[in-house]
């Protein structure tokens, strides 16, 4: 029987978009012929329990190695050579090419016949660094395909690799679950919760770090406000920028118009989506390049909950919104087009619901789950 070995960093309950991708993609894949070796989440007791709690959860087989990080050294690709073999593994897909896709030459030698690894958004940045090119262009060579988000990340990516391994690459993005997301989420509850009831709400779900672009969307709101006085800027999600945040709604002055959440539930995700009228994360590139957005996979859960939405022009970004049609781009980091975008939806609830129903129809038809993990499964 055809066996998978997946070998990845990331995997739940360590979390993260690349994570849930991964967990999504395996859900889709017959668990007898699955087998995930994966690094420990956390150290320490608390870490410990609750992965061996989710790991328990799960359909098919995972392995736990006693590492945070998995690194492509002879001790880890020893035990994934040694899984591949005791499982009777015939194909291996890296969840994250760089760095794990080094150990490809050994495990082709110990029998695995499909290569295949994912990128997500640091090899683009890799890919710009001289020794980092030539670890992409060695994982290139001894994989079969070399799986791609978008378009931004192909580009970037390819021209690390032999003219050949380009040729092989392939697109597979993370999918949306359409059924989990979509315009009846619970987001009514939410806004009722939070005192929001009868407010415009600009709602924006993601990490709090600098390259999301909360910043810009906080500075923006003198400009909302001007026009819609009782708007709401409602920040979904955790992480180390929320202190700064919170410093620069005072300083703005919109302190009372800025709602913080802080980390929130995967379950309760859909509904906070669906609390807004608006989703926006005009997120930007930084450190040269280096720091940039994959894809944006919550542009595509916003759409699926029916909302119009405003992205930045961060690497892949644009290839998750259909621009004046599921909603537009705008320069990461400029206050002034994130303002005026989402005035001109705040006052318009036709516009909302067209360019809303749009992005719904466009997740149904080429971001469902199902249909990328019938791609994977083929390319296994």
């Amino acid at each position: 029987m055809h066996k998978t070995l997946v070998v990845t960093n990331d995997f739940p309950p360590r979390p993260g978009g690349i994570q849930a991708f991964l967990h999504n993609m395996a859900l889709r894949l017959d668990p007898e012929r699955l087998v995930v070796y994966a690094s420990t989440w956390k150290r320490g007791r608390e870490g410990a329990e609750a992965t061996a709690a989710f790991d328990a959860e799960q359909p098919f087989t995972v392995v736990r190695d006693s590492t945070t990080m998995l690194l492509p050294t002879p001790g880890v690709t020893r035990r994934a050579v040694g899984l591949l073999r005791e499982h009777g593994c015939t194909s291996v897909w890296f969840g994250a090419a760089a760095p794990l896709g080094l150990m490809a030459p050994a495990l082709r030698k110990a029998g695995a016949e499909r290569l295949v690894a994912t990128t997500h958004g640091h090899e683009a940045g890799w890919a710009q660094l001289p020794a980092a090119r030539q670890l992409l262009r060695r994982i290139g060579e001894s994989t079969d395909t070399v799986t791609y988000l978008g378009e931004y990340t192909r580009s970037r990516i390819a021209t690390a690799l032999t003219p050949a391994a380009a040729g092989r690459m392939t697109q597979l993005p993370p999918g949306v679950d359409e059924k989990t997301f979509h315009p009846g989420s619970g987001g009514d509850e939410v806004r009722a919760r939070l005192g929001l009831t009868d407010r415009p709400v600009v709602v924006c779900v993601s990490r709090l770090v600098p390259r999301k672009g909360q910043d810009t969307l906080i500075l923006a709101m003198p400009r909302i406000l001007a026009a819609e006085p009782d708007a709401v800027l409602l920040i979904v999600g955790g992480g180390p920028y929320e202190k700064d945040l919170r410093e620069l709604a005072r300083e703005t002055g919109v302190a009372g118009s800025v709602r913080f959440t802080g980390s929130v539930p995967w379950s309760e995700l859909p509904a906070h989506y669906g609390a807004g009228d608006v989703f926006a994360m005009p997120c930007r590139t930084r450190r040269g390049g280096l720091d940039v957005e994959g894809l944006g996979i919550v542009y595509l859960e916003a759409s699926a909950t029916g909302l119009p939405v405003v992205a930045g022009d961060s690497g892949g970004a644009p290839d998750a919104v259909l621009d004046g049609e599921s909603g537009w781009v705008v320069r990461g980091g400029s206050v002034e087009e994130a303002a005026e975008r989402i005035v001109v939806l705040l006052g318009d609830a036709e516009l909302r619901r067209r360019m809303g129903e749009r992005g719904r129809a466009w997740v149904e038809e080429k971001w469902r789950w199902d249909l990328l993990a019938e791609k994977l499964r083929a390319l296994l």
